[in-house]
């Protein structure tokens, strides 16, 4: 191993080949700075000095001890090779063993009998006998005295995250060859993305002193100043990318777009039969503002479920048919799609019956374009949408293929935008001579930290205002593992809402006809013909594409396969609710048949139906008022608040039911009563994030694996982005180029490899 002298280098210089391969191969650290940025994960005390006579069983401990003696020996059949080192202190003995040719030809010369020295690790007992395994360990000069001792044995012990083929205390051993062989050249060529009066302005450490003591600190301030620093360093280079990615934005060229003062949205807005929500006219407003521009909007609009994203969004692209162009409406599911083709139409009337014999004169087309048309349909739809007659054209990745072209693309409005790849989005706004606005929707509420870094380049406009009129919702988790008859009594208050004139919903994770393989830890599919719709439900996967985002069943809770559509139907329909009118829906009916059971279902022809998370969002039957998920440990907290969502929506009250056989006090039951103990969206939303975690907010995870956020947590550190925001916000408009900050540059270019800069580019 050579020295190296900056954070490119590969690895193999510092740290030899063959550990390189498995760093590189396990942990994906290629380079010096990899490794450096491969923080421990946590740090255990090496505990107070002690005794041998006194050592506790399973506890950090540190020790002082003379070596007594050492031996090798070797197991299955000489492949493998073990050294056990025999500790005094007088008071009693302990064994150190290590595994692996290296490491006992390492320590067999340096742990010579008679050596003294520090040694601190857990305690645990084999063969009747205490013993450390690995154990960190300090040798004692003659001249040392109790000051060293207490040094070491104060100091905390750094953890990394690790693999089977390189475990923590070898990581760290290669961090500290990497750290004493830059400081040997007094970390020449580091790159320190934070200029000097930003560090100097918040008391911030320098860099080199950062990295020397998150890996080797010497006390729990250390660590702390350490993580403050370099938290700032990933939050302020990421607000800086996305700062320069809004003031690009904002020189983009586009078509100001502004209502006309007596067209169509005007129009609209008097045959309104209700009063907008204080709230939704402060967003429509940002909303104008923001297409009266002569740069493209990229704004983001979330809000509660029920808030009315969809009358907000409709009135944008009723602007921009004022000014005679058109807007696409991309829906993730052909489901949805039609719901917003059928809600759209029915609000506007004879206002989306323009040109057509008995539309109002000014009134504009609504056209639906989806993949499983009939040809002549879909021909129809091109030509709406090539020649400009539809000013409002809604689809599904329909709308993306190269065959659909429009004729004046002014507003490009994406629903539900965490179902959509960035190369969906951006397929569909190149379809506009200009730069089209953006309008981005979701009904899942994001916290404020999350949408200032995983849409930091979007304006964010927040609908936390519910419309009057809407109901309470009254969730409710059945614990049939513990009280099976709760169920039973979940049937009954279906029949008595239907008895009362309402509907239902009752959702599973599957549809029942997929034939593959049962998720994984379940019994065989047969066994699914023991469940009792009167008494229990169980856990799985969804089959359907539309369905469960993550949610696991645990503490033995998957012992079947997941209930499934076409099952509970045909049960529900044969015990609890044979005496009322019951369909099903899932995402691989065709489409007309899809959009028949909706109709029926919507003008109260069908009492309960029972569906997969197709109707999650989107879908609007005021006379629902009540919904049965099933298994629903299975869903995570988000998916379960879009479906609660779906009742609630009239005059009366809403009832949801969460449906579980996972064990109390388990991590599924506290999700599932975290859902039932609040309706705020926006708190539930962290609840959620902490369980997933943030992803990587450059790449394109949505959640888990790997996270380009090494240190910083968007929940945790809401304050430390906020005023990152800032700064990296002042800077950019001050120097947009980054001439006066070239390291800053330089870090920035590190951080955005040409897929995470096309992902920004492109978002």
């Amino acid at each position: 191993m050579g020295s190296v002298t900056a954070l490119k280098e590969p690895l193999a210089k510092a740290v030899g080949g063959t550990t390189a391969k498995v760093m590189a191969a396990h942990l994906g650290l290629h380079t010096v700075g990899d490794l450096l940025h491969h923080y421990p994960r946590r740090y255990a005390e090496r505990g107070e000095l002690t005794r041998l006579s006194e050592l506790p069983l399973d506890e950090h401990v540190t020790v002082v001890a003379e070596v007594a003696d050492t031996r090798s020996h070797t197991f299955n059949r000489g492949r493998g090779v073990r050294l056990e080192v025999t500790l005094t202190d007088g008071s009693g003995r302990l064994q150190l063993v290590f595994f692996g040719r290296r490491a006992v030809h390492h320590h067999e010369k340096v742990l010579l009998p008679g050596r003294r020295g520090m040694f601190a690790g857990k305690v645990s007992l084999f063969n009747r006998k205490l013993q450390l395994s690995h154990p960190a360990y300090e040798l004692l000069d003659e001249d040392s005295g109790s000051a060293a001792v207490a040094d070491f044995a104060g100091r905390p012990l750094p953890l990394y995250p690790a693999c089977k083929q390189l475990e923590s205390w070898r990581i760290a051993k290669s961090v500290g060859v990497v750290l004493d062989s830059l400081a040997a050249v007094g970390w020449e060529g580091l790159v320190d993305p934070l200029p000097e009066p930003l560090r100097a302005r918040r008391g911030l450490l320098p860099l080199p002193e950062a990295f020397e003591k998150v890996h080797r600190p010497r006390t729990r301030r250390d660590i702390d100043d350490a993580r403050a620093r370099l938290k700032w360093d990933e939050g302020f280079v990421l607000q800086v990318a996305l700062a320069r990615r809004r003031a690009a934005a904002a020189q983009l060229p586009a078509v100001p777009r502004r209502p006309a003062a007596d067209g169509l949205l005007h129009a609209f807005d008097a045959r309104l039969p209700f009063t907008l929500t204080a709230g939704q006219r402060r967003v429509s407003d940002e909303i104008f503002a923001d297409l009266a521009a002569d740069h493209p909007m990229h704004r983001l609009l979330q809000g509660e479920v029920g808030s009315g994203k969809t009358l907000v969004a409709l009135r944008a692209m009723l602007a921009v048919a004022d000014t005679g162009g058109q807007s696409a409406l991309l829906a993730p599911t052909e489901v949805l799609a039609q719901q917003h083709h059928r809600s759209i139409t029915e609000m506007m009337g004879d206002l989306a019956e323009g040109g057509m014999l008995g539309g109002a004169e000014r009134g504009t087309k609504v056209t639906l374009l989806t993949g499983s048309m009939g040809a002549r349909a879909r021909r129809a739809a091109l030509l709406d949408a090539a020649t400009g007659e539809a000013g409002v054209v809604i689809g599904t990745h329909a709308l993306i293929e190269d065959v659909v072209q429009f004729h004046d693309l002014g507003l490009v409005v994406v629903d539900e935008q965490h179902r959509f790849g960035v190369e969906q989005r951006d397929a569909l706004r190149a379809k506009g001579e200009r730069p089209p606005h953006l309008l981005v929707m979701t009904a899942t509420p994001i916290p404020r930290t999350v949408a200032m870094t995983v849409f930091g380049d979007l304006e964010t406009s927040v609908l936390d205002e519910l419309p009057q009129g809407r109901s309470p919702i009254a969730s409710h988790v059945v614990p049939v593992r513990d009280k099976p008859h709760f169920l039973t009594r979940a049937w009954q208050r279906v029949r008595e809402e239907v008895a009362d004139g309402h509907q239902a919903y009752v959702v599973c994770p599957r549809i029942g006809d997929e034939g593959g393989p049962a998720a994984p830890g379940a019994a065989p599919a047969e066994a699914a013909d023991d469940v009792d719709m009167d008494a229990g439900a169980g856990a799985g996967d969804d089959g359907d594409g539309d369905g469960a985002d993550g949610g696991a069943a645990d503490e033995g809770g998957a012992q079947r396969p997941p209930l499934a559509v076409l099952d509970v139907a045909a049960r529900l329909a044969e015990g609890p609710l044979r005496e009322v009118r019951t369909e099903v829906l899932h995402g691989r009916m065709a489409p007309d048949a899809k959009d028949d059971v909706m109709r029926r279902f919507a003008a109260g022809e069908v009492d309960v139906l029972v569906a997969t998370t197709v109707i999650e969002v989107g879908v609007n039957v005021p006379n629902a008022t009540a919904m049965v998920i099933m298994d629903a440990d299975r869903f995570g907290v988000s998916q379960l608040h879009q479906l609660r969502g779906r009742v609630g929506r009239g005059s009366a009250p809403g009832l949801c039911l969460l449906v579980t056989d996972a064990a109390e006090g388990g991590t599924a039951r506290a999700r599932l009563d975290a859902v039932a103990g609040t309706t705020d969206g926006f708190e539930l939303s962290r609840i959620d994030l902490e369980q997933r975690r943030e992803g990587d907010v450059l790449g394109q995870a949505q959640s888990g694996g790997r996270s380009s956020l090494r240190m910083l947590a968007v929940i945790d550190d809401e304050e430390l982005i906020a005023e990152a925001r800032a700064e990296a916000t002042a800077l950019v408009a001050g120097d947009p180029d980054l001439a006066g900050s070239p390291d800053l540059r330089t870090a920035l270019d590190a951080l955005l490899d040409a897929e995470r800069e096309e992902f920004l580019d492109k978002g």
